[in-house]
């Protein structure tokens, strides 16, 4: 065996002792760090690694908000929420769950799209979280499940809330109503709130549920619940209530709003009625209607089909989103136009011989034979065409389009309310733009007297009538207060156009009321410091051919119901103080003084009077008729006995 050299052997001695520092040097480096790392977890970090496995433990849970109430103007509630029974299960405690919805079928009325929707609901859900298999049940319902526990497993009874609006149909257009978030509405918000995922968590659908809903909604509250690994809750720790949504008090008056309702029964109409001191929207009905409760039940197939395949569109809110051409109520604003563009005076007169030429085409009068020369009063009087189809010509449609913004046409008004149409006031510049089309002589023909383009919907009637009474850009309000904090007013600023033309205005509407020959002289107010101005309006929605004028013109009574004219009337009163504007759409009710103005006369009347008028408010003509009428209302108007649950089903 080969001896190691000493030297050699030396040498490594030496070198041995340096490695093992170097390796005990790092060994200690390391456990070192260790165990500095495991100090800064164990000792620093401690609250921050506590709180992480605490919330293996412990979860956060939301509590709905209880939704804001919606009254009206004298504090009648209009949306409330109430207590509602409905009937969960939970399906691990269930076993077999066929068997035990069989079971309780045969105890309460269960639909096939109320247990196809319950197990869809559980498929997508945990099997310890409870799913709602019937809701609003009746008490008597809930002492069935009770009674029967034994034979229903995992079926448990529990209480509620729902939305109820106790006036049914009067308000199903202004307030709308509230419906489980669908996925379509999460899609529609940028970051929705996680109340929103709440099952069957209910928001505003249309009309001011909806777009009030941030303000109505409130804010959730949370819990926190002690779970097991599963996840199952095991008892509650501690909770934080939310913060409720505001209380919302609306302009409308209950009262009118039921008896406009009332009064437009039988017909495809609406009506509009404008506090013109503050804007004030005092009643807004649209009819027919329909029970909003319906929906937040979740309306039937069959209710669904009623409502959507009637002739008379109970669901579509004429008042703001119906657009009609608003006929010779167009009048005054072609007027105005032409007395501030200097076109012509109060005094100025036209012959009107039953036409009027422009280029090759003849624009015939509703009157036949002609009117003879008339000037401004007696044209609104006795609505003559051919004089405002003269002075529009010579005013131009710029002037008239800009006149009619003005005064509140082809503008959308800020309410919160579904599908608000601006409308159109059309210009050159509009045909121009959306039809490629040059501006003719005859559009402008036809924009006079409310025909053609130009559309406008039953609040921006009431709107404009609004401001012509009393010369202020009065803006409509519909909601009046927020958890008792006053809204701005509507009142608005003078407009800017001469006080002595607007005045003519007025005094010519007061013709067409109060003066014989006057297209709404029969429906006027007698009662003298109650006088009413207005004017009739008749809008076509078919083409009179040349032939048919020459033979006569077809009546519409004898026209089906859907190609005879709209009618329409507009009025404020009393004349010498205006305190309401009217405004009502009678779709293809005929002419405006026999279909639409009655109507008007009657709401305003029951506006002014804060009630049923006397009768001596009525011509004496009238007085038997409206007597009966006021009967039949007031019965119409009795408080409607709530159906039962089992009624509804």
């Amino acid at each position: 065996m080969k001896q190691r050299n000493p030297k050699s052997q030396g040498l490594a001695y030496k070198r041995l002792p340096r490695r093992a520092l170097i390796l005990g040097g790092l060994q200690a480096a390391f456990i070192g760090g260790l165990a500095a790392r495991m100090r800064f977890m164990q000792v620093d970090q401690a609250d921050e690694y506590r709180l992480l496995a605490e919330e293996n433990r412990i979860n956060i849970r939301l509590i709905p908000p209880t939704r804001g109430r919606i009254y009206d103007r004298n504090g009648q509630i209009i949306g409330q929420n109430t207590q509602s029974y409905r009937i969960v299960m939970v399906r691990e405690d269930a076993g077999d769950v066929d068997e035990v919805i069989s079971n309780l079928s045969d105890l309460i009325p269960l639909t096939q799209d109320e247990i196809d929707r319950a197990k869809a609901e559980m498929r997508r859900s945990a099997p310890f979280l409870p799913v709602t298999l019937a809701d609003q049940v009746t008490w008597e319902d809930i002492s069935k499940v009770a009674v029967n526990a034994p034979a229903l497993p995992g079926v448990t009874p529990e209480v509620g809330t729902a939305r109820l609006y106790p006036r049914y149909e009067d308000f199903a257009h202004v307030v709308g109503y509230v419906g489980p978030v669908s996925d379509y509405d999460l899609s529609q918000i940028e970051d929705p709130e996680p109340v929103l995922r709440i099952p069957r968590f209910q928001i505003g659908k249309v009309g001011l549920e909806a777009k009030q809903e941030i303000t109505l909604r409130g804010k959730a509250g949370a819990k926190r619940v002690e779970v097991n690994a599963t996840g199952r809750v095991m008892r509650e720790l501690d909770r934080q209530e939310g913060e409720a949504g505001a209380d919302l008090q609306l302009s409308v008056d209950a009262d009118l709003q039921q008896y406009a309702q009332a009064r437009l029964a039988g017909e495809s109409a609406a009506a509009v009625v404008i506090d013109c001191e503050t804007g004030d929207i005092r009643a807004i009905s649209s009819a027919p209607s329909f029970d909003p409760n319906l929906f937040v039940r979740g309306i039937s197939v069959a209710d669904y089909r009623t409502l959507t395949q009637d002739n008379y569109r109970p669901l579509a809110n004429k008042t703001v989103q119906g657009t009609y051409p608003p006929g010779s109520t167009f009048k005054m604003i072609t007027a105005m136009a032409a007395l501030e563009a200097g076109v012509v005076a109060p005094g100025s007169t036209v012959y009107c011989p039953g036409h009027l030429k422009v280029g090759s085409r003849r624009f015939h009068c509703w009157k036949r034979g002609g009117h003879g020369t008339v000037d401004l009063n007696l044209s609104l009087k006795r609505s003559c065409d051919v004089y405002y189809y003269d002075v529009a010509l010579r005013t131009g449609i710029d002037n008239i389009s800009e006149m009619a913004r003005t005064f509140g046409l082809g503008v959308k008004h800020d309410i919160p309310m579904s599908a608000v149409a601006a409308g159109l006031a059309p210009n050159q510049e509009w045909k121009e733009r959306v039809h490629g089309e040059s501006w003719l002589v005859g559009d402008t023909a036809n924009a006079s007297i409310g025909q053609g383009f130009m559309l406008a919907s039953p609040l921006q009637l009431a709107v404009m009538t609004a401001r012509i009474a009393t010369g202020r850009a009065v803006k409509p309000r519909l909601v009046r207060s927020v958890n008792g904090v006053e809204q701005l007013s509507g009142a608005g600023e003078p407009l800017a156009v001469n006080p002595a033309n607007l005045e003519h205005i007025r005094k010519a509407m007061f013709s067409v009321s109060n003066d014989r020959g006057g297209t709404a002289y029969r429906s006027r107010i007698i009662a003298d410091d109650l006088r009413m101005a207005g004017k009739t309006g008749t809008s076509q929605v078919r083409n009179i051919t040349k032939a048919e004028r020459a033979a006569g013109v077809i009546r519409n009574e004898d026209l089906p119901w859907e190609r005879r004219d709209h009618a329409l009337f507009v009025s404020f009163a009393p004349y010498d103080n205006p305190k309401y504007a009217v405004a009502v759409v009678v779709e293809h009710g005929g002419g405006g003084s026999k279909a639409a103005a009655p109507v008007a006369r009657d709401i305003m009347l029951q506006a002014l009077y804060d009630g049923t008028p006397p009768l001596e408010a009525y011509p004496v003509g009238d007085r038997e008729r409206i007597r009966e009428q006021q009967k039949r209302l007031e019965g119409d108007r009795r408080p409607k006995a709530r159906p039962t649950e089992k009624e509804r089903a």
